[in-house]
Order: structure tokens, then C-alpha cells, then sequence
């Protein structure tokens, strides 16, 4: 293949990543510049958009595109909060403008820059462009929110991002809560991209947290579990309840799924496809009996016997799929939460003795988020197991 072939065959997955991620700028190249194309505001009216040329005088290289990329994510968080403005993105401007200025200039970057360019770098790393929509979920739930926090915390708008700053936003959160423990690792990760240094107290300010206080004890019974079907009248909604108590599945992945072995002489063993939040993996059900209590069977036969929901990852996102799923458990008066299901499931193979590796994998998490959240099971069933061992030599 041709530099030139290869480098349009980059442009274009570019403009496809941008697409994905919901950014509405494209890259085109004229002449030996690349430029961005899309609607912004006009010039002398900047409440009316339409589609017009951005100007960028960068050079139509691989480094340049990937800088040109940057720009657009940048851009359009501009847009998305009535903040973009022409002069700040003039060809002189954008030409001279690396990719470190674009993150951040210490002392001298308003905290929005900083936020912005810690946005780009983050849609840029390659691990995330290998799932634009996963990453899109990702940062609307795992960091904005906490970026949004810290912004609201600021005591006057040329603040930067300090130490100081982001300890201030992590106290916000209650002590031991889960949402102090996400703020602390978006906030790390921000930190470690401006090259600010965390303080010392940083980690045992942050932890503590496994399974939510409040839940700990308020884990569905199976019995229970069962029970509350009987509430859910749509059989389209059983079969997603079904799945989420058979499988332990997060509420979007429900949609995300190769369910084929579920069908006559299947081996049960569902996939969750590469396209969601953590990847693609492979579930067991547990148990594996209720595949035919929720008539999960059907999903294996029938093709569309889910509720009619888009998936069209271009058009809608992983979290919003998922808050459908949440939206019917409430509107059925359910007396749990779909999560409460993931976390019954990953309980039940606790129990029954499964290895967290295996169990984590099926989850779709890491080891030692495994490990921390469900703690106390695990702690006791490893003490039990060394009991019975310990009583089973001494019998012996």
C-alpha cells in the first residue's frame, strides 16, 4: 500500500472514530493541509449554525492527523457548552498549537483547557479507539461527572487544576462511598495527565469501599428473585429480567449479546459482545436452572424476542440503553435494583466456591475490583474452606 492510500485509509478511520464518538466535525484534506468541516455557529451570527470550513493550517501528515483529531473532540466539547469561538482556532493559532499545549500549560491553562485536552488524549489513546462506544460510555459515567464536581468547586474561573483542587473534590463525596472511590480514580487520571503530583493521602482518603453500605445487607433471596417476575406483565421484560438474574449481566449487556447457544442444543454459555462497556466475554448461568424457570430458551429460537429498543450505537449509547432497563424496573415497582441481580449472581458463585479470576472474567471486571466488592463473601468463604480443612485433619 502507498503512503498516500495509507494515509487515507487513516483519515477515514479517523472521521469513523469521530462518527462513533458522537463528535459532528470531520477531517478533509486540501492541498497538503487538513482541515475540519462541519456546522458551527457564524461568524457574526452565533446563534445560527451551518455547515462551514475550519481552517487549521496543519500539515496533512500522520502527526498532524493525529493532532487534527484532538482538536475536533475539543471542539466539539466547546460546542456542546456555547463556548467555541473563531478566533481562538484561527490557522496561525491551530497550526502552532502540540498536542501539549492542547492538554495543558500549567499555571497558564484555564481548568475548561485542561479539561478538554484531557478529553482528547483520552478518546485518542488507541486502547479506547478500539471501543468508541464503550469509551463513550465510559467517560459520560465514570469521569464527567467527577470533572463536572471539580469544575463546580473552583473559587474563580481562571483557577487551575491544583492538588489542593482535587482533594477539596474528593472530600465532596461521603467517606467510603463508591462515588468517592470513581472520583478518586477519574481524578488520578486527570492528575497524572497534567503531571500533578496526588497527595500523600491520597489513597487512604479514596478507598474503603466494596458493595454500597446501604445494599450490604439487602441482597436478593433467590426466592425473592423468583418472586418478583410476577410483577413484570410484558414478556418481552421478563426475558431481560431473566437474563440479568441468570447471567449477572449490566443492564446494557443484556442488548449486546450472542444468545444462539441458548437455543436447542446449546451449551448455555452466552457472549457478551466486543462492543459493550468491557469487552467481550463469556457467561455461565448460575443457576443453571433457571434458564428454563425465565424461559430463556426462547432467546436462542427467536430472534427479536427482546423489547424493541435501538442499539444503533451511532445514534444512542451504551448508558442510555442501560437506563431503559433501570426505568422498566421502576416503573414495575420492582423491589430491586437490576444491579442487585449482578451482584446475587456474583454472591451465588462465591458460594458455590467458583475462582474469582473465572468470576471476574465473567463480569467483565478486574480481579481486584472483584476482590474489593465483594469482600466479605469471599474473606468468609476462604475462612470456611480453611476451617473445614483445618477440622478434616484433626478428624483424620
Amino acid at each position: 500500500m502507498e503512503q498516500s492510500d495509507a494515509f487515507e485509509v487513516a483519515k477515514r478511520n479517523a472521521n469513523a472514530s469521530l462518527a462513533e464518538s458522537g463528535v459532528g466535525l470531520r477531517i478533509e484534506q486540501r492541498g497538503m493541509r487538513l482541515n475540519l468541516r462541519g456546522s458551527l455557529p457564524g461568524r457574526q451570527t452565533p446563534d445560527r449554525r451551518s455547515v462551514q470550513r475550519l481552517s487549521l493550517g496543519v500539515a496533512a501528515n500522520a502527526q498532524g492527523l493525529l493532532e487534527v483529531e484532538q482538536i475536533a473532540r475539543v471542539i466539539d466539547g466547546q460546542l456542546k457548552r456555547d463556548q467555541f469561538r473563531w478566533e481562538q482556532w484561527s490557522a496561525a493559532a491551530a497550526a502552532n498549537m502540540s498536542t501539549t499545549a492542547l492538554s495543558h500549560r500549567r499555571g497558564e491553562t484555564p481548568m475548561n483547557d485542561q479539561i478538554e485536552g484531557f478529553c482528547a488524549a483520552f478518546f485518542a489513546d488507541p486502547r479506547r479507539r478500539r471501543s468508541p462506544s464503550g469509551s463513550r460510555t465510559t467517560w459520560a459515567g465514570a469521569y464527567n461527572p467527577y470533572l463536572r464536581r471539580l469544575r463546580s468547586l473552583a473559587t474563580q474561573e481562571s483557577e487551575g487544576v491544583s492538588s489542593e483542587l482535587l482533594m477539596k473534590a474528593l472530600h465532596s463525596y461521603p467517606d467510603g462511598s463508591r462515588s468517592r472511590q470513581q472520583c478518586s480514580t477519574a481524578l488520578a487520571s486527570l492528575a497524572k495527565h497534567l503531571n500533578i503530583d496526588l497527595p500523600d493521602e491520597w489513597r487512604a482518603e479514596a478507598a474503603g469501599y466494596g458493595l454500597h453500605r446501604a445494599r450490604f445487607r439487602q441482597l436478593p433471596s433467590d426466592s425473592l428473585i423468583l418472586e418478583s417476575l410476577l410483577r413484570i406483565p410484558n414478556p418481552r421484560w421478563r426475558l431481560v429480567y431473566g437474563l440479568m438474574a441468570t447471567y449477572g449481566l449490566r443492564n446494557h449487556e443484556v442488548f449486546f449479546c450472542d444468545l444462539s447457544a441458548l437455543g436447542t442444543g446449546g451449551d448455555r454459555v452466552i457472549r457478551v459482545l466486543p462492543t459493550t462497556k468491557t469487552g467481550e466475554h463469556q457467561v455461565w448461568p448460575f443457576h443453571p436452572e433457571w434458564v428454563e424457570r425465565f424461559d430463556l430458551t426462547r432467546l436462542g429460537n427467536v430472534s427479536d424476542a427482546l423489547p424493541s429498543i435501538s442499539t444503533d450505537l451511532r445514534r444512542t449509547t451504551l448508558q442510555q440503553v442501560g437506563r431503559r432497563v433501570s426505568e422498566q424496573f421502576r416503573r414495575y415497582e420492582l423491589p430491586l435494583t437490576p444491579y442487585d441481580l449482578r451482584h446475587a449472581w456474583a454472591v451465588r458463585t462465591i458460594h458455590i466456591g467458583l475462582p474469582d479470576t473465572v468470576s471476574a472474567r465473567m463480569m467483565g471486571h478486574s480481579v481486584a475490583i472483584h476482590t474489593r466488592t465483594y469482600h466479605h463473601w469471599i474473606t468468609r468463604r476462604d475462612q470456611q474452606q480453611a476451617v473445614d480443612t483445618a477440622l478434616a485433619r484433626h478428624q483424620a
